[in-house]
């Protein structure tokens, strides 16, 4: 790993064993990109790389050159208007109305180790020689505004960060109507656009479409990053495959409104740039103030779009989740929601846990209707204290007795929304967002809390950090189930409220901070809606997210293979739940529901009780095999086999560091008549390491043939011998001699 600086050439060079990043100060001063891709050797002058000459129509930087013009340049942090006509990643709007800028090169930094952001989560490094970072300094003389760009190279990952910051040292004051967190362009357009995109229960599905001239898009005007965009774009050759080919990858740790594009122009250039978005953005410098962006996490893979998820999930697991939970075994749950929904009391909660106890399940979570007037969606939210006519001993007196079952006890909370039939609406109706004599509209029956306003993320944090005193509270469920609307905050004067989203995105983190520095024990898992808010800023708070509402596993093979071209596994919330299923009324087997989930957070979302014992008994084994196997599931590496996005079939393993040990799960998702043989080519072993599947210790395979012959699939294999929606699971371990 390493940074270089070729001062006669004036080229920065970050590299590390498996990528190059190279960029020069052009000869205006500016920043441009020559080169970003698999690691090349270093050496003093790269500038051949750098292109011009005369094109037609073309306007060039310098008086009596042809050669020069940044609308033919590939940029770093490009601005609009000074012979760049495509769009930029920035514009700063000055009191004269201009938004031209001129932001020179001044200086530049390169240090071991990686800065905390201010206000915002990114990844981290835990020893200063995990990796190195260059601040490149700018500056506007005319505006009186430095902007720093930060670049993080890792040692061990084939990763680049990369954030800005603005700077106003002027008298007057500037506006910035466009802040975006990077900006690269590439050389070429023949590559195909890869998103996650959906909606509420089919959250992360993988779309691929090939580049084209013009502009190709994603965002979020939400106010979450949304269930509709994931904030992520990865740009694929056509050839790449799984495991071969070229992929780069860019993830915004960022949990509100953004905007991730690639525009390529008529020269065949492309663009890509992801941030907040710059629609309802609008934040005004005075002297001395400054803005930061929030964090991308560019990956890159010569090795298939595997290859760029590895190297997401491994970062995300180990350097943007925190705590105490980070490395630590989850613990199995159930929940009740799916059970009861919100007709409960004490003692139908306590029958399941009682249940639960027995079959060996470790966390009991009461979710949404404890509190307040909460018996229905149309009361309660924001009176965060027990119904004592459901619990008389308060919630205090019942996590006691859920421990007393030897289970831990958790509780759902939906702190940032109200509704106006409660306690907390009618003493403060106006903390909610809202415009002034305008309808205020619903989702849910409920409205926003303006979390831009400190003093209503302080009267939250009280109410919640009281219940986790007094009560036993080991896991917090954190729900979210609306979206804004009418964006305005009432205590916010006229030319800030182009601040509001973000401060409200600043306030849920800060909320977050407060309380896990204070409970470091509660595991906090996100939700929002489900997966409305399954983003990297969130996971650097709560190390696993709700990733959907929809529970069936024939779905969730989708949702959740789709989320794993960025997310680790550890992350991902994930049940069995009854049948018929809530969301699509479908009949699966309580084995394939089970097969499916054990690729996530493990717990459960159906009423114990009414299982027949023949199910108990199965849900013990299952419980047990995920105690016996969830270190390597949450801490292995995870390769996507078979995608159900092209098959009827679905498959993915997970393989331990050591690759002594592998799960493999194998769906039929429909069944075929008098269908041919099928093998599964497995990934990621040791192809000199002979295993043994199942604990099948009459036959033994070594990896190469487990890898490049694969294993014959059988109907013996399948729970319910292989009809549709029935499921395998392979369990291999190494033979000691």
């Amino acid at each position: 790993m390493a940074i270089k600086f070729n001062a006669k050439s004036k080229e920065f060079h970050l590299y590390n064993k498996e990528i190059s990043y190279i960029i020069k100060i052009l000869d205006n001063n500016e920043l441009g990109n020559l080169y970003y891709g698999k690691r090349i050797h270093h050496k003093e002058s790269f500038s051949y790389l750098f292109e011009g000459g005369m094109r037609p129509l073309a306007a060039y930087v310098f008086e009596g050159d042809t050669f020069f013009s940044l609308q033919h340049t590939r940029q770093e942090y490009p601005s609009y208007g000074t012979t760049d006509f495509r769009y930029p990643a920035f514009e700063i709007k000055q009191e004269n109305g201009s938004k031209i800028t001129n932001f020179q090169f001044q200086s530049y930094n390169i240090f071991q180790g990686k800065k905390k952001l201010e206000q915002l989560p990114a990844t981290y490094v835990e020893n200063e020689k995990e990796a190195q970072t260059l601040e490149i300094i700018l500056y506007d003389d005319l505006i009186s505004t430095r902007l720093v760009l930060s670049y993080t190279i890792y040692e061990d990952f084939p990763i680049i960060t990369r954030n800005a910051k603005f700077i106003y040292k002027g008298e007057d004051k500037v506006t910035l109507t466009k802040a975006m967190s990077c900006s690269i362009d590439l050389p070429d357009y023949d590559y195909e656009m890869v998103h996650l995109s959906g909606a509420w229960s089919r959250e992360r599905h993988i779309r691929n479409k090939k580049l084209d001239h013009g502009v190709q898009s994603i965002y979020s005007l939400r106010g979450t990053s949304s269930a509709e965009h994931n904030p992520f774009i990865a740009l694929k050759r056509p050839s790449t495959t799984e495991f071969e080919g070229e992929v780069y990858g860019f993830s915004l740790v960022y949990s509100g409104n953004f905007l991730g594009e690639v525009l390529v122009d008529t020269h065949d250039t492309s663009r890509i740039m992801l941030g907040i978005h710059p629609s309802m953005f609008e934040w005004i410098l005075n002297k001395d103030e400054s803005f930061q962006t929030p964090e991308v996490v560019m990956a890159y893979s010569d090795k298939g779009i595997n290859g760029m998820s590895q190297a997401y999930h491994k970062l995300y697991r180990t350097r943007l989740a925190r705590g105490y939970w980070r490395d630590k075994a989850r613990p199995i749950l159930i929940n009740n929601w799916e059970a009861t929904t919100f007709d409960f009391d004490e003692e139908i909660i306590l029958n399941i846990a009682e249940t639960a106890s027995e079959l060996g399940i470790e966390l009991f979570v009461l979710d949404d209707g404890w509190f307040g007037s909460r018996n229905n969606d149309k009361a309660g939210l924001g009176d965060w204290y027990v119904n004592t006519k459901k619990f008389p001993d308060g919630i205090v007196g019942l996590s006691k007795k859920i421990e007393n079952m030897g289970m831990k006890f958790g509780l759902w909370f939906e702190p940032e929304m109200v509704n106006k039939d409660s306690d907390l609406y009618r003493a403060h109706p106006d903390w909610i967002i809202h415009t002034p004599n305008r309808t205020a509209s619903h989702c849910r029956n409920q409205y926003t809390l303006d979390f831009s306003r400190k003093e209503i993320v302080n009267y939250i944090y009280n109410a919640m950090s009281k219940v986790f005193r007094e009560a036993s509270i080991s896991y917090v469920k954190w729900d979210m189930n609306r979206y804004m609307t009418e964006c305005y905050s009432v205590s916010t004067i006229a030319e800030n409220q182009g601040k509001v989203m973000h401060e409200y995105i600043l306030g849920v983190y800060a909320l977050y901070e407060r309380l896990t520095s204070e409970f470091p024990h509660i595991l906090f898992e996100s939700c929002s809606s489900g997966g409305a808010r399954f983003d990297p800023g969130i996971l650097y708070y709560a190390p696993q997210g709700w990733t959907s509402d929809d529970t069936d596993a024939v779905e969730r093979m989708k949702i959740q293979y789709g989320t794993s071209y960025v997310y680790p596994i550890s992350c991902m919330g994930a049940h069995v739940s009854e049948v018929p299923n809530q969301q699509v009324f479908r009949i699966t087997p309580l084995e394939t529901r089970a097969n499916v989930a054990y690729f996530g957070a493990f717990g459960y979302e159906l009423d114990l009780n009414h299982l027949s014992e023949e199910e108990r008994t199965i849900v013990k084994k299952q419980v047990k095999f995920m105690k016996e196997n969830r270190e390597l599931i949450q801490k292995g590496t995870f390769y996507r086999l078979i995608s159900p996005f092209e098959n009827k079939l679905n498959s993915w393993m997970v393989v331990s560091e050591d690759k002594s040990e592998a799960i493999v799960g194998y769906y039929k998702i429909l069944n075929t008549a008098n269908e041919g043989f099928k093998r599964i080519k497995l990934q990621g072993l040791d192809e000199n390491k002979k295993y043994y599947i199942n604990n099948n210790k009459e036959e033994s395979f070594f990896g190469d043939e487990l890898m490049f012959a694969g294993i014959p699939v059988r109907s013996e294999d399948f729970c319910e011998h292989g009809g549709d929606f029935t499921s395998a699971i392979y369990h291999l371990n190494e033979i000691n001699n």
